[in-house]
């Protein structure tokens, strides 16, 4: 992933040099790229730098102005961008400043990538999901994923109601290089997952399920008493959680 915020310094280094712009606007156009203040919200242009991957923005409980204007100041210093649990109208009043936008129905995501982005994808992550009701969660994770530039593999249904049906995918599991495992109800599949895979298994609970799952408290209480090692849990919806925390140990095992 090329960093944005390098190439822009650059070019301001050589504004500088050439006589363009003068010490002062030099200074604050570096110190905005720290972080930008607009008031209601302080946007973090420095994470590029320190995760690898711009600020993501969270979309509930945002006005559509406040999402629009934050999305704005990201895609000065990014060339992609993640908004999460938004709508299609905030989509819509975005798309008329930026028309490379994306919107996925499904996980209710806005996002934008490079045009050569499909060019650098990494294999290894595989999204399991338990249920057709959980792949909303298992699609913010999968897209969450692929903007941190993976090829995902998706196996959806294959809940423990049916074990076969996830037995059927045993090669898949056992190539995957880091494996999420979305589920409501119960809970069971990501512990079952991690007992036979053979590498780290990321469990994600979801708030699907019949009123003594508690909007998917007891799938996280199941997958947090799993006696399977090797598998770590994020919070219930979470899946761009599941999905960064995927991506950045992709990276790190193509470093190796």
């Amino acid at each position: 992933m090329e960093n944005e915020i390098g190439k822009i310094l650059d070019g301001l280094l050589d504004n500088f040099l050439d006589k363009k712009i003068n010490k002062e606007e030099l200074t604050k156009k570096i110190s905005e790229m720290y972080f930008e203040d607009i008031g209601y919200a302080k946007v973090d242009h420095h994470r590029n730098l320190r995760r690898g991957f711009s600020e993501v923005i969270f979309g509930a409980n945002k006005s559509k102005q406040q999402t629009v204007e934050i999305a704005k100041s990201i895609l000065k210093y990014s060339d992609r961008l993640l908004i999460t649990k938004t709508s299609r109208e905030c989509y819509i009043d975005l798309q008329k400043e930026f028309p490379n936008l994306n919107y996925d129905e499904l996980s209710q995501c806005i996002f934008m990538v490079p045009s050569d982005h499909d060019s650098k994808l990494k294999e290894g992550i595989a999204v399991v999901c338990a249920g057709t009701s959980d792949i909303p969660v298992a699609e913010e994770a999968c897209l969450s994923a692929y903007l941190m530039e993976n090829n995902v593999r998706k196996i959806y249904d294959v809940g423990v109601a049916g074990l076969h049906r996830l037995l059927n995918y045993k090669k898949d599991i056992l190539e995957a290089k880091v494996i999420i495992a979305v589920a409501g109800m119960e809970g069971a599949l990501p512990g079952i997952i991690s007992s036979i895979s053979m590498c780290p298994v990321i469990g994600v609970p979801t708030s699907i399920g019949y009123g003594t799952g508690f909007r998917g408290v007891s799938a996280l209480l199941t997958m947090l008493n799993s006696c399977s090692p090797g598998l770590s849990v994020v919070n219930i919806d979470n899946g761009f959680g599941a999905g960064y925390l995927a991506g950045l140990i992709n990276r790190q095992i193509g470093k190796q």
